[in-house]
């Protein structure tokens, strides 16, 4: 893969340009292409695509999501090692689809946006990277929600003198062998990494904040015949990945619709810690005083007994303090470590790419957010006009594949751009009232879930206590609900001729893709198959 780095003096105009090359850029690429439109550039602030899957690299990162349902719809793999795939794996996999739909021509790396603002006058957004300047009329993020880690503000931090990195930012180069390893956060990155590293670490200190529900993981290696099944008669996978997803529907009849469901999935946990962790003492505290579901479910076989072995110890007590050598808990003791990993996630409910879209005043999607994310749909955002947002406001998921919802997102992006195109329209944004109305539907419908009233505070809220992160339903509602465009919940500006020119000799507004009215017809598909689209490109 190669690097632009073209600083050209004049800005390089594409109909539509995309931020970030992981399931949602990537994805989003392929349905344009596929619909004819070729005029679109990926920018990447790294140097191969991939996003949360290219840069999480630590011991033991693997999906909690079955393999055959945590890919596209579009490109299934029937190539999964096992069960539940690898990080490797997952990477590879993106890279292979990038590869295969033409996608890496598109893309800029090394291009991190820095600002992008929209400009009435020009009807564009200016985008600003750092490997330059570039305009589109259709700006699309596909900046994932574990996109950026998070490191909490500990006093004292700066002046640690040992090895300190976040697990999404590995430090392969750090040898563990022997250390006195601080582990802060006990999150799905750690529940991973922590058994990988304890065997070779000399003692490992886990700071827990809130202990996790931790269930059973059933991986397993996928034998040859099924493989050999799955390459040969595509109806087989499709048939495994449909019997998949039901099951993880069903996790929303607890989750949403009746909490005291989640008792049976409780008991199967409670099961894992009784048979993971021999002291009572150690079982105790690792066992969530919340309803299973509030937070995020872990999937372990190891990580239990990992915490049971003689070179462990889990310290419940709130880390007051850094010192050069040591951490030091509220109750005053001293842990003298040399290397401290963060497991604490990512920035979500506070995301960044939202400091850098700007709207016409200079106001930053942030500071219009405030600490209350909203979109129409999840996806397009009331006084910035022309944008999409993938894996935007409540569309995250707490039980099934994430890559799901993102197809229904694009799915959803595809049909307003088909629209625009069809009538003629260079600018879509969503009504402020539309908005406000489909926020306050969501909000109606998180009240009794498990993730607002189930007893604990985890990263799907906000600092006022809003789940502003997931979507409170079954996935196939979202995809039904996000199906056809809604243009009566839209401003939709007519095409306006640049000024001189006869209709004829328009080029690069909003009435074309940039294949022309004789580009070819595509055809995508959302979720499993349930909807089949002709996405007509005029």
């Amino acid at each position: 893969m190669r690097d632009d780095q073209e600083t050209p003096t004049t800005p390089v105009h594409h109909r539509v340009a995309i931020i970030g090359t992981g399931f949602a850029g990537i994805g989003m690429a392929v349905r344009l292409k596929r619909a004819g439109l070729h005029d679109l550039v990926l920018l990447e602030r790294a140097h191969e695509v991939g996003g949360t899957w290219r840069d999480n690299t630590y011991p033991g990162a693997a999906c909690d999501v079955p393999s055959h349902l945590y890919s596209f719809s579009f490109a299934p793999n029937p190539d999964w090692s096992r069960s539940f795939s690898p990080q490797p794996e997952i990477w590879d996999y993106l890279r292979r689809v990038a590869k295969d739909h033409d996608v890496v021509r598109h893309v800029r790396f090394g291009h991190d946006v820095t600002d992008a603002q929209w400009e009435p006058a020009a009807n564009r957004w200016r985008i600003t990277t750092t490997g330059g300047v570039f305009t589109a009329q259709f700006l699309i993020s596909g900046c994932g929600p574990l996109a950026d880690p998070a490191i909490p503000d500990i006093p004292g931090l700066e002046s640690f003198q040992g090895t300190v990195f976040h697990s999404a930012a590995w430090r392969h180069d750090h040898d563990l062998t022997g250390r006195r390893v601080a582990v802060v956060g006990t999150g799905a990155s750690a529940v991973q990494f922590v058994p990988e590293i304890q065997p070779v670490v000399g003692e490992l200190k886990l700071f827990q904040r809130t202990p996790p529900w931790v269930l059973p993981r059933h991986d397993r290696d996928i034998t040859r015949p099924e493989t050999w099944v799955y390459r040969n008669v595509p109806l087989a996978q499709r048939a495994a990945r449909t019997a998949i997803y039901w099951g993880r529907e069903s996790y929303v009849l607890g989750f949403v619709h009746n909490p005291r469901l989640m008792k049976a999935v409780e008991g199967l946990a409670r099961f894992n810690l009784r048979r993971g962790v021999r002291d009572p003492g150690l079982r105790a505290k690792l066992l969530p005083d919340y309803t299973i579901g509030c937070k995020r479910m872990l999937l372990s076989n190891d990580y239990y007994p990992a915490l049971d072995r003689p070179n462990v110890d889990v310290v419940t007590e709130g880390i007051a303090e850094f010192q050069p050598d040591a951490v030091v808990t509220r109750d005053g003791v001293r842990h003298e470590v040399d290397t401290v990993i963060f497991g604490t996630g990512f920035h979500v409910t506070d995301s960044p790419i939202a400091q850098r879209l700007r709207d016409a005043e200079g106001v930053a999607l942030a500071d219009r957010w405030g600490d209350n994310m909203t979109a129409l749909r999840g996806t397009t955002v009331a006084g910035y006009p022309n944008l999409f947002m993938l894996a935007g406001p409540n569309t995250g998921l707490g039980h099934t594949s994430q890559v799901f919802m993102i197809e229904a997102q694009i799915a959803y992006t595809m049909a307003a751009l088909r629209h625009a195109a069809r009538n003629r329209i260079d600018r879509v944004e969503p009504r402020a009232d539309a908005q406000a109305d489909y926020t306050a539907w969501v909000h109606r419908k998180m009240r009794g879930t498990v993730w607002v009233s189930g007893g604990c505070d985890s990263w799907y809220l906000n600092d006022k206590g809003r789940n502003t992160t997931l979507w409170p339903g079954f996935t196939w509602e979202y995809a039904l609900r996000t199906r056809r465009f809604d243009p009566q919940r839209y401003h939709l500006r007519p095409e306006v001729p640049p000024a001189g020119l006869p209709p004829a000799a328009q080029s690069g507004t909003g009435g074309r893709w940039a294949g022309g009215a004789g580009a070819p017809p595509g055809e995508g598909r959302t979720g499993e198959g349930h909807t089949r689209q002709k996405e007509a490109v005029r």
